[in-house]
């Protein structure tokens, strides 16, 4: 029986200079023990995925997870899996276009698209990055007044000194990023698995709660909160984050190495992103046992759910862990959205500023307008201006997911190691799902 020729593994049309990398100082830094076991080359993949889960845990996501539960109890919960499942398809696409090409999706569309669209599109990444490191910086300073009584402002300024941190740990090499990275993680999860032990949700209604419920649809106040929620999981910076830092490992330029390396990486992302959606199910139903339960049915903002957590829980550490962990997500999303500042500038425009340059210029992008609204309006300044961050990340979010859908779908460039049907099939499926519902939560602000 004759059977059809694998296509060959196609190489990039222009290969990459040694010196073109994106975070060159993370670059194949990473061995892989060819001779050992699966497993062994299994946990020398596990660390970048941990990297891109911080993106979905960041104190953006915290609101949208505080309204809908303690708005709707647990009836969302199937709106935090359905996005979480969308996301771990699409940063696999990621992991698979980065080490299928070794280029990240920021030089991907250097090298595709005229220079006109190549310059709009690094644009809306910066403009969506700024926008991420504003509402990293706001959900810092907060948890910094909550644990420590700093002035907002002072908070803000601050959360600056986090550049030097990652220039320390990028100088000591990518493991120790992703070593800090991961540890922050875990600490948020054992807050908030101590918080549920307090909180005693009903378990059966939280099983029941990851069920969709027709209501999500019929229901329009629902229906906008889902959409806030399906809006703040997938970051733009994690699609170009993820396509490069991949590429920290060393693995072996020939088909077979580089199909381990995609399989391997997938896992590791799709772990991490596993984690991630235990941690926003454990705010969500934190806020679905405490709040909704307690008949406080409008808690939305990250200070209101602070100051009532002691009463409704009967414990002052319930408050405490709740802010510890709010400070972990903050510092983390700093570290990884100043990160994939760096692989933006550097993928679209070829341009290599200083470490020390770029992290202050993404930096001081994002703290002068949050010290200007927390200096004016306080509180419910900061509140407004997350809200805002979150509406941007919306509008530029299709620019990076279509790209990165056609790059995954371009037999001509990845050759054998092009996306499976299946993955392909339902990757635009989600695309067209989250811009549409990113659009109707933009429009939806807009008209009020």
């Amino acid at each position: 029986m004759l059977t059809r020729p694998e296509p060959p593994l196609v190489e990039p049309a222009c290969p990459p200079a040694p010196d073109s990398h994106s975070l060159p100082e993370m670059h194949r830094s990473v061995l892989i023990p060819n001779a050992a076991g699966w497993l062994r080359r299994l946990m020398a993949f596990i660390g970048p995925g941990y990297l891109v889960a911080v993106g979905y845990m960041d104190p953006g996501n915290w609101a949208t997870a505080l309204a809908g539960g303690s708005a709707f109890g647990y009836t969302l919960l199937s709106v935090a899996l359905l996005s979480s499942l969308m996301a771990m398809l699409l940063q696999a696409l990621c992991a698979r276009i980065g080490i299928a090409t070794g280029r990240d999706l920021a030089q991907l569309c250097r090298d595709r698209f005229p220079r006109p669209v190549n310059l709009a599109l690094w644009a809306l990444a910066e403009i969506a990055i700024c926008a991420t490191d504003l509402a990293e910086l706001i959900g810092t300073a907060i948890a910094l007044q909550l644990l420590f009584g700093i002035p907002l402002v002072a908070g803000v300024l601050l959360t600056a000194l986090d550049a030097l941190l990652i220039l320390w740990l990028q100088h000591r090499g990518v493991r120790w990023v992703e070593a800090l990275v991961a540890g922050l993680i875990f600490l948020v999860f054992g807050c908030f698995g101590i918080q549920l032990i307090w909180a005693q949700p009903d378990w059966a209604a939280v099983l029941n709660g990851y069920i969709p419920s027709v209501s999500i649809i019929t229901d329009q106040q629902q229906l906008y909160i889902a959409i806030g929620i399906l809006g703040a999981t997938v970051m733009p910076h994690n699609l170009y984050l993820h396509t490069a830092v991949v590429q920290s490992r060393a693995y072996g330029e020939d088909l077979p190495a580089k199909r381990e390396a995609i399989r391997f990486a997938t896992i590791d992302s799709t772990a991490a992103l596993c984690l991630a959606l235990l941690v926003n199910s454990a705010i969500l139903i934190t806020a679905a046992a405490v709040f909704h339960a307690g008949g406080r049915t409008e808690v939305a903002e990250i200070q209101e759910a602070y100051e009532l957590l002691t009463p409704m829980v009967g414990t002052a550490a319930a408050a405490t862990l709740f802010a510890m962990a709010l400070l972990a997500c903050g510092l983390n999303a700093t570290v990884t959205a100043t990160m994939a500042g760096q692989v933006v500038m550097e993928g679209f425009l070829s341009l290599r500023l200083p470490p020390v340059a770029r992290r202050l210029v993404t930096r001081l992008v994002a703290i002068v307008p949050a010290v200007i609204v927390t200096w004016y309006y306080g509180t419910s300044g900061t509140a407004q201006l997350l809200i805002l961050s979150q509406v941007v990340l919306c509008l530029q979010l299709p620019f990076a997911v279509v790209p990165l859908m056609l790059f995954a779908s371009d037999r001509n460039r990845l050759g054998a190691l092009v996306a499976p049907r299946w993955q392909l099939v339902l990757g635009w499926a989600a695309t067209l799902l989250i811009v549409a519902m990113n659009l109707k939560l933009l429009w939806d602000v807009l008209s009020g």
